[in-house]
């Protein structure tokens, strides 16, 4: 039996294959607090925000990913370009949809240097980007995307709050410590140590979670940061702050994220969901035992999406080999082997290599019929959310609405969505 909480606080136990098939998921959290040397008080979480739909009953939920920047390393033609109106017609596409997420990639610059007009280069800043996609949107959690170092945490208190303004309470935020040096290198500061760079992002969460729940002015002084007499309005609409989003690829960095993340972005190891099953289950388990905490974990999916497998499987090789960036995914390759400690040549680094080449993430490749179903192999071994790419967003996300959602909904993974108004 499992014990189900509505968002009144009311109790009622279900059998787990009642649960699954009626599609719900527990949505209680427990309160987490926690401390830090120098911060006086605890910072504690919510227990649920109900205007933000990644904290749905939808075992299954789903986002866009990326359509902030170009969605992979292709020079195919056709790839979709970052204009605002393609940003706008894919963003209420899913909105519309009742997708959960829309999450845009955090870069300063791309992965060549001396090439001021490569694609890669071309980004939104997110933060802006995220205030007028919630304006224009009225479901799905829009998301801002931050490097960590590069913003201090009274901007983002204040930026995350105007947005949550915005959104009516839809905002969310993915927090990343960096790791592209060309980047931080433009801002003139340095980027830190591995480990150390978690030791910092801890410090700047902390600070950023009190500017969003103090009542009162507050000095503050570290190695890090120095504020006198803090404080930041208005206070977002969610409870206790925004929700937070960490990808997380080392053991420090998902540790980290066990803590003090809502949502977990992981990129399991392995070619078939089932082998993902034990990294999904260790994970929730830390969080669990060691943090008394419950923790979604998502993931990436890059999906191609045709009538036949074979016609899928054609385009997908025309993309990611005919048309690949070999310059740009070289020196992609050589920065994360450096700043990551991932070794060239390593079996680790070509698996992040094949993977990038087809897009961000897993591959979902084949018919809708198909595609559902890996995607419901997904869920099964205990990822609770997945954000997608696709080389032409807008045909992509139109495609994947018409012919993939159904089968999801019948299959009880996902609830459909009541029109909107408007």
């Amino acid at each position: 039996m499992v014990v189900l909480r509505n968002r009144c606080g009311t109790e009622r136990a279900r059998t787990d294959s009642e649960a699954i098939a009626a599609g719900l998921r527990l949505q209680s959290k427990p309160i987490m607090a926690t401390t830090i040397p120098g911060i006086s008080g605890k910072i504690a979480g919510v227990i649920n925000r109900p205007t933000n739909p990644i904290f749905n009953d939808n075992k299954l939920k789903l986002g866009t990913f990326c359509t902030n920047t170009i969605p992979n390393m292709s020079l195919v033609p056709e790839v979709r370009q970052p204009t605002w109106a393609n940003t706008l017609a894919s963003a209420r596409l899913a909105d519309n949809a009742g997708l959960e997420a829309i999450v845009p990639i955090a870069r300063w610059k791309g992965y060549l240097d001396d090439k001021a007009d490569h694609p890669s280069n071309i980004v939104f800043e997110t933060f802006t980007w995220a205030a007028g996609v919630a304006a224009a949107t009225q479901y799905s959690a829009v998301f801002a995307t931050s490097h960590a170092p590069t913003m201090h945490p009274m901007l983002v208190a204040k930026e995350s709050a105007t947005i949550d303004a915005i959104s009516a309470g839809r905002f969310a935020l993915n927090i990343v410590g960096g790791w592209n040096r060309r980047e931080f290198e433009m801002f003139g500061i340095d980027l830190m140590e591995h480990d150390q760079r978690y030791v910092y992002l801890e410090e700047w969460l902390q600070l950023l979670r009190r500017l969003w729940t103090s009542p009162t002015e507050f000095d503050y002084e570290s190695k890090y940061f120095r504020m006198k007499r803090a404080i930041s309005r208005p206070l977002p609409l969610q409870p206790g702050g925004v929700p937070v989003m960490n990808a997380a690829l080392s053991p420090m960095g998902m540790r980290f994220s066990a803590k003090y993340s809502d949502i977990g972005l992981i990129s399991p190891h392995g070619t078939t969901p089932e082998e993902w099953r034990p990294q999904v289950e260790n994970y929730k388990k830390m969080a669990r035992e060691e943090f008394g905490r419950e923790i979604q974990l998502w993931t990436n999916c890059s999906v191609v999406q045709r009538e036949t497998q074979k016609a899928a499987e054609e385009y997908l090789h025309r993309y990611s080999e005919e048309y690949l960036d070999t310059e740009v995914m070289n020196s992609l390759m050589r920065t994360i082997s450096a700043e990551n400690n991932i070794p060239m040549g390593s079996e680790r680094l070509e698996f992040m290599r094949r993977r990038m080449a087809v897009g961000a993430g897993h591959p979902l490749i084949g018919t809708a019929q198909s595609i559902a179903e890996e995607l419901a192999a997904i869920s099964s071994v205990g990822i609770d959310g997945v954000i997608m790419t696709w080389v032409d967003y807008v045909d992509g996300v139109d495609r994947f609405i018409r012919e993939v959602l159904p089968p999801l909904e019948q299959a009880g993974l996902r609830k459909p969505v009541p029109k909107q108004n408007g």
